[in-house]
Formats: structure tokens, sequence, C-alpha cells
């Protein structure tokens, strides 16, 4: 997956008549009249085809979308751009890949992790700022998201996640409760689940997603994640996160939080 940070006001495009080549499907450039927008300079320093660790079925799909572009309808239907899809740089495919990638695209000064911080403050404050009825909703997706329901949802999901969050100071008490019930027979496995589901925090609602998306793997978080992974058949494997490495991974809360914390547009391009 690729991560494309574009400012409309200095890498937005003319919109202007469809390539023949590759037309855009759902636009008349003959209806609607588009204001003239400055174009930056967007020469490639890397083209796709350069680019490694790539397979290229995925190069040529990143060459379509560049020549392509991807059309952002504003707000006004007189006017739309078109954003141009460039290499920018590799980043690290681990769970800060969304926030260096961030760093990288923006050129910003601020590291990963500050912007971690940012985009958690930033959600923390429109969510106190949320009705009732929307603070409600996100709740949901975002219990649905970590926490959610095992009788449900295997039509779609082969495999399910439980995310889990355990304090690194109680990381010793946790490993002596699991090992009275391992002397006790039980699989090491049952009773880390058993543990780690009694007394750790589950991401369940908006303040326990700040908890979650605040961890970046380094030794100074307050918390680790715990990963549990179900079939339908029941308990398949427990990630204990025994060095903390592990770093929440940016989803779509956090995108739109560091999008408006930035006042950026982001497009997440999946191929």
């Amino acid at each position: 997956m690729g991560k494309l940070l574009c400012d409309s006001t200095t890498v937005a495009e003319t919109f202007q008549s469809p390539s023949p080549i590759l037309p855009w499907s759902d636009c008349d450039p003959t209806s609607a009249s588009f204001d003239p927008i400055e174009t930056a300079d967007l020469t490639d320093k890397t083209t796709w085809e350069t680019v490694s660790g790539l397979e290229d079925q995925q190069k040529r799909y990143l060459q379509r979308l560049h020549a392509k572009g991807v059309l952002w309808k504003h707000s006004s239907p007189a006017r739309s751009m078109v954003f141009r899809l460039s290499h920018g740089g590799d980043v690290e495919a681990d769970g800060n890949c969304l926030f260096t990638a961030s760093q990288k695209a923006m050129g910003t000064v601020n590291d990963a992790r500050e912007l971690r911080r940012r985009t958690v403050r930033r959600f923390l404050e429109d969510l106190g700022s949320e009705g009732c009825l929307e603070r409600v909703s996100i709740n949901e997706t975002i219990k649905h998201l970590y926490s959610p329901d095992l009788k449900a949802g295997w039509g779609i999901h082969v495999v399910q996640e439980v995310k889990l969050l355990a304090k690194k100071e109680d990381r010793d008490g946790l490993d002596v409760a699991i090992n009275e019930l391992v002397e006790l027979g039980l699989q090491r496995e049952i009773a880390a689940e058993s543990i780690y589901k009694e007394r750790c925090i589950a991401v369940d609602d908006g303040l326990n997603w700040a908890k979650y998306m605040s961890i970046s793997g380094s030794p100074d978080d307050e918390y680790d994640i715990i990963t549990l992974q179900y079939t339908e058949e029941g308990l398949l494997t427990v990630d204990e996160n025994r060095e903390g490495h592990a770093a929440a991974f940016g989803d779509d809360i956090a995108i739109e939080s560091l999008a408006t914390e930035f006042e950026r547009e982001i497009y997440v391009v999946i191929h």
C-alpha cells in the first residue's frame, strides 16, 4: 500500500479534458467550467519503473495511476482538481509507516512520533466537540475494528484480531499470572488469552483508541499491544509482543485526524 499526501495549493493541476487513453468515466469536462490553478513543477526524480520492491503488475498500476491522476471533486460543482501520484521515497513497512510517509511528503521537521502525538491530540479534541450520537457512532466503529464480535463476520474474514493494551509496568505481573495457570494444566496460549482479556484494556472506544494509536513501538510508550488472532474455530495465536516493538498502524480514523490537523488532502492508494 502506498500513501500519497497532497497539498491542494501546491500540487493541484487544472482539470482539463480527459485523456483518450485513460478517460475519467464519471466526468464531463464540457458540463462545468474550472478555475485555472497554478501547476507545480512535478518532474519526477524517480519513476515508478525504477522503484525497488514492487512487482511488475504493481508498477503497471502505479504508472497508469500516475498518468491518469487522482480526481478530487471540490465542494463547488464547478471545480475539480487532479492530483499527481509521485514517488516520494521509501519508508519502513511497520506500524509507523503512515506517519513516516507523512513526514517525508510534507517535509516537516516533526518526527514520526510527534506527528502521531498530534494526530491523537486532534482526534481527542474533535471527539470532545462531537455530539452524543456522533461519539456513539465513533465508539461503535472502533469496537468493530479492534474488539469485534467473534460470533459474526466470518463470511468476510478468515482471521479476526482483537487488540488489547498491556501497561509496560504490568508485564511481569501478567507473566506470573499466566504461568500460574500453565502450572494448573492450561496450554500457554489459552492461559495467556484468559489473563490478557481479563486484565488488559480493550480498544473499544475513542479514549482507548487514543491510547492505542499513541503506541509507536518505543520503550517510552506507556502500553504494549497484545494481539489475539481468531479463526471461526477459535483462538489461533497470541502475539504477546514481548519486546514491545509493535506500533499501532494508522487507520482511517488516524488519516482523517492527521489530514484535519495539517489541513491536507490525504489519499491512500491500494494496489
